[in-house]
């Protein structure tokens, strides 16, 4: 069965795409951390980031960081954190966190947000790219 994350790879889920290239898959959050906070996924549903393909890994991170420049600039926080957790989706995926300090990772503190507010981070982002 397919990860919820590739259903919206396949566009079986609509999202609020950030990112997409050949080997991954960037969009926001739905229940963030704090607004901006974005996920970037490989296209190859493998569960930990151990067993993820060298190039998709790579990729990963190479994006992770243009996404999180774009992220910062749009939200003007103090750093991008990023977060490989594992445990909410088995699908290898990264969290792109707007932060301001060490209080602003966490997850529980993650809740619903107006879709206005998210179309508008969402927008801003993208201009950032």
């Amino acid at each position: 069965m397919s990860s919820i994350f590739t259903k919206i790879i396949n566009g079986e889920i609509p999202s609020l795409k950030i990112f997409e290239d050949e080997w991954t898959y960037s969009f926001l959050d739905i229940r963030p951390i704090q607004l901006g906070h974005s996920l970037i996924v490989p296209k190859t549903e493998v569960d930990s980031f151990l067993d993820v393909d060298a190039k998709e890994y790579e990729r990963v991170f190479l994006n992770a960081k243009k996404i999180s420049t774009a992220i910062q600039n749009a939200t003007h926080c103090k750093r991008v954190g990023l977060v490989v957790a594992g445990y909410e989706v088995p699908h290898f995926h990264v969290h792109m966190i707007p932060t301001w300090d060490m209080s602003d990772f966490d997850f529980n503190s993650a809740t619903e947000v107006d879709p206005v507010d998210l179309k508008n981070i969402h927008e801003r982002i993208l201009k950032n790219l």
